[in-house]
């Protein structure tokens, strides 16, 4: 019984740190078909977009590095920094596309 609960345990923290891996990247894929609609429709300039692809590049980058540090694993100090990370963004996302600056 106890190794039941054991395996039990083992497959919830797989099965959230793969949700929460699937969730990281959809988050990285919304936020970057924001940014092309940002530029399809004029409401963000060259260097706006610039700058958030700079950003979304650091992030990306930076999930790599600490997921080969951790066999391809992020720990629960690296998924907050990346969700502070990804909430900054898409805020910098918003105010860009409307700060009344166009192309």
């Amino acid at each position: 019984m106890k190794l039941f609960f054991t395996h039990a345990l083992l497959a919830a923290a797989l099965l959230s740190s793969t949700a929460f891996a699937a969730e990281v990247d959809q988050r990285e894929a919304n936020q970057q078909a924001r940014i092309a609609q940002g530029v399809k429709s004029g409401q963000l300039t060259r260097g706006e977009t610039a700058h958030l692809e700079n950003r979304a590049a650091h992030i990306s980058n930076e999930i790599a590095r600490d997921r080969a540090a951790n066999g391809g694993h992020l720990t629960a100090a690296e998924r907050a920094k990346v969700n502070g990370q990804q909430d900054r963004t898409s805020n910098a996302i918003y105010r860009d596309k409307h700060d009344g600056r166009t192309r």
